[in-house]
């Protein structure tokens, strides 16, 4: 039976939401069922930002290709970076040297603390907190600050090279552990110590501890383990169900073997508030993987590229490569044909892994659950159309 035809036999409503919706997180169309105000049926409309990324790495060099990879994950890029590096990297046999390696450590673990405001932020102001959003770009913004002085960009960065990173770190961006209680301490200890001392609380008594924010999200968007698991999922969205799995820890890459942090993890059946609390507690973990890459660099000096050839051409053959990137296994599969291009690029989004979920876990809820559990799942639509 055509879906009008059911539709107005059981008097259920079709909603659009978006692809223009404000809390929908980028350009994304959720067709909804309703029946009255509670969910029967939903469907992700997708492609609205498709850059074709994969197809044009066909015709770029190897190096051509990284400033694409930004664009891919745009809120968290210098993930997604070091994932495409690594890969070429190990097809090509190039040697890291140990401090660009504690560069890397250090930026993609800031930029994950920066990715995380983004989503903890956008989460409340979708459920109507818009305070706690607006401080969140206020601290995301001290962190731009500190990514261009390093970089030259605010948000997407083309700073990793095969090899190593483009440049040296500015002097005194490093700062000092006692340094920094105040936002004028454009240092990166400074703004560990204002993150850990004012950052952090804030979001605790702002919304971790909001009654109506528990309302909203406690018991909302269930995913239970197996499902999780069974859909591929990963990062904060697996680790929410109450899976503890994270690269990092189980299929160390770069030398994060080296550090010492934990993996929070949330209830066995993770509902909204669970995978809000994974992010505010690995917020905490990366700042504390930051400072002991900082006390590491302010003690060692070294290179920062190693040994390069000047035409990257891996020998024919093809390798997977996989990160744990900020909302999840970040995954870039690299065929070579033995030139100067890659024969194919192919790219592991987790949010389109994640976006898959919707059609599972919104039925039953009200309309006005579904912001909070898209919220959630934390999506990025240049990554999911790329």
């Amino acid at each position: 039976m055509p879906p009008q035809e059911e539709m107005e036999q059981s008097k259920e409503l079709l909603v659009n939401m978006g692809p223009q919706h404000p809390s929908t997180h980028g350009v994304l169309r959720l067709m909804v069922k309703l029946d009255g105000e509670k969910v029967t049926w939903c469907e992700p409309d997708i492609g609205y930002l498709h850059r074709c990324f994969e197809k044009l790495s066909e015709a770029k060099t190897y190096t051509m290709v990284i400033p694409f990879t930004d664009r891919t994950d745009y809120v968290s890029a210098i993930s997604n970076e070091l994932c495409y590096c690594i890969g070429v990297e190990k097809m090509v046999g190039i040697q890291v040297p140990e401090r660009a390696e504690y560069i890397r450590v250090m930026l993609t673990e800031f930029q994950r603390i920066c990715s995380h405001l983004m989503a903890v932020g956008a989460m409340a102001l979708d459920l109507g907190a818009v305070s706690p959003f607006l401080y969140a770009w206020r601290d995301r913004e001290y962190m731009y600050s500190l990514f261009e002085r390093i970089t030259g960009g605010r948000m997407l960065y083309n700073y990793l090279r095969f090899g190593g990173v483009r440049n040296e770190l500015p002097p005194g961006i490093i700062g000092k552990p006692t340094d920094g209680a105040e936002l004028k301490d454009k240092t990166i200890w400074g703004f560990l110590n204002y993150f850990d001392n004012y950052v952090i609380p804030e979001w605790h008594a702002l919304i971790t501890r909001n009654r109506i924010f528990e309302w909203r999200t406690k018991s909302i968007g269930q995913i239970p383990a197996k499902v999780a698991v069974a859909y591929g999922a990963s990062g904060p969205v697996l680790r929410g169900s109450g899976v503890k799995w994270d690269l990092r820890k189980d299929a160390p890459y770069s030398i994060y073997d080296r550090f010492e942090f934990d993996i929070p993890t949330g209830k066995e059946n993770g509902d909204v508030f669970d995978r809000y609390m994974v992010r505010i507690l690995e917020m905490e973990q990366s700042a504390r993987i930051v400072k002991q890459t900082l006390a590491w660099l302010a003690d060692n000096g070294g290179e920062i590229m190693g040994k390069v050839p000047r035409i990257i051409k891996p020998p024919p053959g093809e390798h997977y490569q996989r990160i744990e990137g900020s909302r999840g296994e970040v995954g870039c599969w690299i065929i070579s044909d033995g030139t100067a291009n890659p024969y194919r690029v192919k790219w592991r989004s987790p949010c389109f892994v994640h976006l898959e979920l919707m059609p599972v876990i919104t039925p039953g809820h009200l309309i006005a659950d579904v912001v909070a559990i898209l919220g959630s799942i934390d999506i990025v639509l240049g990554e999911v159309d790329r």
